[in-house]
């Protein structure tokens, strides 16, 4: 989709950003990179009244230009770099209504850069509640920018916004803040002429941060560290005499245009609440209360979706089987592709239930209570306070999880962070835990509401995250780092959830879920398929020839003698005789050469387990009995003893191991990625496969 104009959404964390992203944007957005770097780039497109289109791009949230970590650091490259296809038109700078003195440092900033701004000038609601009076057209002509009010949660003005946005040709260039030259007299003219850079502020930055600008060149770089030595610059004087003239400009304009009434000295709602919710005790025990709900929920509401989506697959199977003519392409479809679709598909309804809550404790602020909560526990095991946030998302995603932990400045807590962020059960993992449960655990009530398979599924994911801490605190004493780190966080006010942003992040995250398993399932299951249906052309033929002359003898029923030969023909097809190779190493854990199979296959990504158990026991089956995954498995016997495969041992087994099995090839690329070395990730691979051997063999022998 082509753009009239870029916009910029740039602010400080926590003053709605993402919230008015997502009001300008809708469903319309899409996640990528920025170019030549690994951070998330967020962007969207709005249609404004004109007919234009404008493009929206979502910067990472920073409280100024000089950054604390990769994220922020992009935002000021974003803002300099005018060869760049995401260099804006506009800017728009998202202010805190409430907190206007932090939030204008950032503004001042990026209105000397000399792109037109808009300030949108956000939770004004708060600020009235606050006893705070700001005199909005007094304070838009002493600073010459266009303010908006909004309230971004409720929508409130953002038809405001679109139409400034639409007039942005109308909007003055806004006034200098402060006297940018006097900071580094000579040098900064020196760039200017030399680099031809427009804004004396944005020469000023090369100065400060040009190690960091992916768009200079090597010979740039080094002409500038070299006008450096020429005129003495001293970045950190620098930046600080930069801060004091910066808020000594907006002291003087809040205190004409901004009223505080002292009469407003009530405890604030959000303080008498914390006491609760993050007192040192009982703030862990509403903590487990809100996961012990969670996992109820995932297993009690979803059960009737689940069951019409797998009656949807059992119908389209059969359909398929009864209009499309018999032969290669009918099986491929039914047994590969469609079996294994609907072994994932399935849990659509669980996956959204999940990403529900999460957005709701994100968006009324609890989950920042978590973050500061676990802060202490982090540290004694080695980790700063900051590590929770990527070990949280780790519910959702190991990949932007470990990208997200650029904020750490510690090595060694970052180091730390990256090797047991794959130790929480991500949303992967789910569809097998679900699975597996669904076979072994009753679907039984504990005094009359505690769900026993809910239960169960809060098990595996507390069994993640408390062995994710104990591997940290392993770590902890044998890496070795004289850096600190320290964690400074700002908690929001709470807020009621907006329920169309909680839709969204649930659309967002079931769409990402079956685009990308979708895409390797498919891939992966007609390839197994063609494994699973050919094998050596021998022993094909010598199961013909022994399968036609029982025929012959009329000593099985035929329906029985079908399923005889598709098991034999799959035993002796090259996935059997792979999954064969490796039984033995497998079978002490209690499983068999077919869950073999499955466990080869899951190295691309965890959640094809489910799709391979589905394409297997398709191939295994005759004719066209088309039942769901889990009537399959649950049928599923040995030929020796004929008892059940899936026994509560061997599948508590299997949930151990992919609890702490890296089976995710992604999780491996993105950590090489971020550490730029093989040594991380092939640790990695290394202690979660011993882990989870030990610890599944462990579960097997104990519970057999």
């Amino acid at each position: 989709m082509s753009s009239g104009l870029k916009v910029a959404l740039v602010g400080n964390p926590n003053t709605g950003k993402s919230t008015l992203f997502n009001a300008l944007t809708g469903l319309n957005q899409k996640v990528g990179n920025f170019p030549g770097i690994t951070v998330d780039k967020k962007t969207g497109f709005c249609r404004l009244s004109d007919g234009r289109t404008a493009e929206i791009i979502d910067l990472p949230g920073t409280y100024s230009l000089y950054p604390k970590s990769k994220d922020e650091s992009i935002v000021l490259e974003v803002l300099t770099d005018k060869t760049s296809r995401l260099y804006p038109d506009l800017v728009v700078v998202l202010a805190d209504a409430s907190n206007l003195k932090r939030n204008l440092l950032l503004y001042t900033q990026v209105a000397d850069l000399k792109i037109p701004v808009i300030i949108a000038l956000n939770m004004m609601d708060l600020a009235r509640k606050a006893g705070t009076e700001i005199n909005v057209d007094e304070l838009s002509a002493r600073l010459g920018v266009r303010i908006v009010p909004i309230c971004a949660r409720t929508k409130e003005n953002i038809s405001g916004l679109k139409e400034a946005i639409q007039q942005m040709s109308a909007i003055p260039l806004q006034r200098e803040t402060i006297e940018v030259e006097a900071i580094a007299p000579g040098l900064i003219a020196k760039i200017q002429n030399e680099l031809q850079v427009e804004s004396p502020y944005a020469a000023l930055q090369l100065a400060h941060q040009h190690e960091n600008m992916h768009y200079l060149s090597a010979r740039q770089s080094d002409r500038i560290e070299e006008l450096e030595q020429e005129f003495s610059f001293h970045s950190q004087k620098a930046q600080a005499a930069e801060t004091i003239a910066r808020y000594n400009f907006i002291n003087d304009v809040l205190f004409d245009t901004v009223k505080q009434r002292t009469s407003v000295i009530e405890e604030t709602i959000s303080n008498r609440i914390d006491k609760v919710l993050t007192h040192k005790v009982w703030g862990f025990i509403i903590f487990f209360g809100i996961l012990f709900l969670i996992f109820q929920a995932i297993f009690s509401w979803s059960e009737y979706p689940m069951s019409l989506i797998e009656d949807l697959f059992v119908w389209l199977g059969s359909t398929a089987h009864a209009v499309l003519p018999p032969g290669v392409f009918t099986d491929m479809l039914v047994d590969g592709v469609l079996a294994g679709l609907s072994g994932v598909l399935v849990f659509i309804p669980q996956i959204a239930i999940l990403f529900a809550f999460i957005s709701i404790l994100e968006d009324t602020g609890y989950m920042a209570r978590v973050t500061f909560m676990m802060d202490k526990i982090m540290r004694k095991v080695g980790l700063s306070g900051k590590s929770v946030v990527p070990l949280i998302g780790g519910l959702a995603c190991a990949v932007p999880s470990i990208m997200g932990t650029r904020n750490i400045e510690n090595w060694k807590d970052r180091i730390i962070t990256i090797m047991v962020t794959p130790l929480v059960s991500c949303s992967a993992r789910l569809p097998i835990y679900t699975l597996l449960i669904s076979l072994v655990v009753p679907d039984t009530r504990l005094w009359g509401f505690v769900n026993m398979q809910g239960l169960a599924l809060m098990a595996m994911y507390v069994l993640g995250i408390v062995s994710a801490i104990l591997v940290a605190w392993v770590m902890k004493k044998l890496i070795k780092a004289r850096e600190r780190g320290y964690f400074i966080m700002e908690l929001p006010v709470y807020r009621m959830p907006r329920w169309s942003n909680v839709g969204l992040t649930m659309y967002e995250k079931v769409k990402t879920f079956v685009v990308q398993a979708g895409k390797v399932i498919i891939a992966i299951s007609v390839v197994l398929w063609v494994l699973a249906t050919y094998g050596p052309a021998k022993k094909q033929q010598e199961i013909e020839q022994k399968y036609t002359a029982l025929q012959q003898t009329n000593q099985y029923p035929q329906e029985e003698l079908q399923r005889m030969k598709a098991s034999d023909k799959l035993e002796n097809s090259y996935a059997g005789l792979l999954g064969r190779a490796i039984e033995p190493a497998i079978k002490p854990l209690g499983y068999d050469w077919k869950i073999g199979i499955a466990l080869i296959t899951s190295f691309a990504a965890r959640e094809v387990f489910v799709g391979t158990m589905a394409t297997i026991y398709s191939v295994d089956s005759s004719g066209d009995d088309v039942v769901s995954v889990r009537e399959k498995m649950r049928a599923a016997t040995e030929p020796d003893t004929g008892r059940p495969v899936f026994t509560l041992a061997t599948a508590f087994s299997l949930m151990v191991f992919y609890a702490f099995a890296m089976q995710c090839m992604s999780t491996l690329a993105i950590v090489y990625r971020e550490t730029k070395s093989l040594k991380w990730p092939v640790i990695q691979f290394i202690y979660m496969g011993v882990m989870a051997y030990i610890a599944s063999l462990i579960v097997y022998q104990v519970l057999k």
